[in-house]
């Protein structure tokens, strides 16, 4: 049985101040506090799938997806949490104005006014940010004390993710973009909770969200009925060490020749956003980074490509694209990028196109294609 529930009331973004639709002061998307951390729609959610494990008497294998909405803009943390963080004591974020950065940097804070913000007002962000991930945990929290006092805990795997960071005040920037691809937005949590699983095992080696998809394929004994370059993340819950040699890839962005992927005009606090991308689309073109333990490299066509060491700059506030003492780096992993391209798009689909002329030509069954062979290929850098 599938059962589709959503929280009643306006969207993100529709129900905002007039006057960041117009211009007339900065979008900083901070708003005032909020209500009672008991209220509101990702409270309702958790609290109707507490609902769900306390109330099942069937011994038939479910799942829970909760997407909830903490943390993301607009900047505004539920009563307590509002205030758990004071932006006096925030670390200092990336100034604006750094040198190659990308174009969009500029342009959202001319477009959205940032320039005439102060560097106190953007730890405020910052600040609301934090504790609109607090708020999260705490909701987090609560779904884990319910998986344990229904016992749900010994037969359930859970999985905590992110589909994307926030810049929250850093480089001068708030939300997201959808051409950025440097850590703040890219390094999103990744927590994992199984039966039998390592206790407080961490991982440092490299993985990507649709890993999840193969780890849950691989707990439920199901295979994939398509190709996919996933990897099961058993392995590391139960305390084994990672690929070091991995690398994670990320795309983002879109051309003028796909126009069903842009937004379209918006009001409230995203009316400076999608302002912006309709009317300058270059500054949402495609971009593609690969990026391994050490290195960030994002490829922008056209544009300002950037590479950065995360071991030396973990804010990736220097762009080293230029420097004469990483270009085996840069070659490297442009290499490593194209390589991963080229061995991972165009793949046939299993099944037989029925259109085609019979008698088909038979899959073979007998090519090597284990894990180790395929992490070989997948991490070519040459």
């Amino acid at each position: 049985m599938t059962e589709w529930f959503d929280v009643p009331g306006p969207r993100i973004g529709s129900a905002t101040p007039a006057a960041a639709s117009q211009g007339a002061a900065p979008t900083t998307m901070l708003l005032p506090g909020g209500a009672a951390p008991g209220e509101g729609g990702d409270y309702a959610l958790v609290q109707r799938a507490i609902k769900m494990l306390e109330t099942r008497k069937s011994d038939r294998p479910f799942c829970i997806f909760l997407a909830l909405t903490q943390p993301h803009p607009p900047y505004r943390a539920p009563a307590r949490f509002d205030t758990m963080y004071q932006p006096e004591q925030i670390a200092p974020l990336s100034p604006p104005g750094l040198a190659k950065k990308p174009a969009f940097h500029a342009a959202i804070r001319k477009a959205y006014g940032l320039d005439a913000v102060s560097d106190l007002e953007l730890r405020r962000v910052r600040a609301t940010y934090y504790g609109q991930v607090s708020y999260a945990d705490w909701l987090f929290g609560h779904l884990l004390d319910a998986l344990d006092r229904t016992g749900h805990a010994n037969d359930t795997a859970l999985f905590v993710a992110s589909d994307h960071g926030d810049y929250a005040g850093d480089y001068g920037l708030v939300e997201k973009w959808p051409s950025g691809l440097e850590s703040a937005l890219t390094h999103v949590p990744l927590i994992a909770r199984i039966p039998g699983g390592a206790r407080g095992a961490v991982c440092k080696d490299m993985v990507e969200l649709y890993d999840i998809m193969a780890t849950m394929l691989e707990l439920g004994g199901a295979s994939a009925t398509h190709t996919h370059f996933a990897r099961s993340l058993l392995p590391q819950l139960h305390g084994a060490p990672g690929d070091p040699e991995r690398a994670a890839f990320s795309e983002g962005g879109y051309n003028t020749y796909e126009p069903q992927a842009f937004e379209p005009p918006l009001a409230g606090i995203y009316f400076a956003k999608s302002a912006l991308q309709n009317s300058q689309p270059d500054m949402v073109a495609r971009v593609a980074s690969v990026k391994t333990r050490r290195y960030n490299y994002i490829a922008r066509p056209g544009g300002q490509s950037e590479l950065y060491d995360r071991l030396s700059d973990p804010r990736e506030n220097r762009n080293l694209i230029d420097s004469p003492a990483h270009a085996k780096v840069r070659a490297e992993l442009q290499n490593r990028l194209l390589n991963w391209y080229i061995n991972t798009t165009g793949v046939p689909p299993l099944d037989k196109d029925p259109r085609d002329l019979p008698p088909f030509y038979p899959t073979p069954g007998n090519l090597p294609d284990d894990a180790q062979r395929r992490a070989r290929i997948l991490n070519a850098s040459d």
